[in-house]
């Protein structure tokens, strides 16, 4: 099988993932679709290129690409993801060591995203 080939499945698992994101607020889109961006771009300049020109998926990459930005949008929408995947957690009465992890994991996630510049 042909490297091209395993980053093209990469990049359509990456985006379908992405876009899944978009209406399950659980699921992080600007990750994936970076990572599409990213395996298109050593597989299939027509598919990264159509990638880049979104009107909706491409300012994000163009934004972390030149700057390594995100949105206000995107911070407050990773926030409130964030939140809502631990208090769901503390709902479903997960354990205590479960609950200390997580909120350490989440806690570092939500420290990169906030110290990144915002664009």
């Amino acid at each position: 099988m042909s490297l091209r080939l395993v980053w093209g499945a990469g990049g359509i698992v990456s985006l379908g993932l992405g876009l899944v994101g978009v209406v399950l607020p659980l699921l992080p889109t600007v990750p994936f679709i970076l990572l599409a961006a990213f395996c298109f771009s050593r597989s299939s300049d027509r598919l990264h290129d159509w990638l880049l020109a979104h009107d909706i998926l491409g300012p994000s990459i163009h934004a972390w690409r030149e700057s390594g930005s995100i949105s206000a949008r995107g911070k407050r929408l990773a926030t409130v993801s964030i939140a809502s995947v631990f208090l769901l957690s503390l709902f479903l009465g997960l354990g205590a060591k479960i609950l200390v992890v997580q909120a350490v994991v989440l806690g570092l996630v939500l420290m990169f995203i906030w110290t990144r510049p915002t664009g």
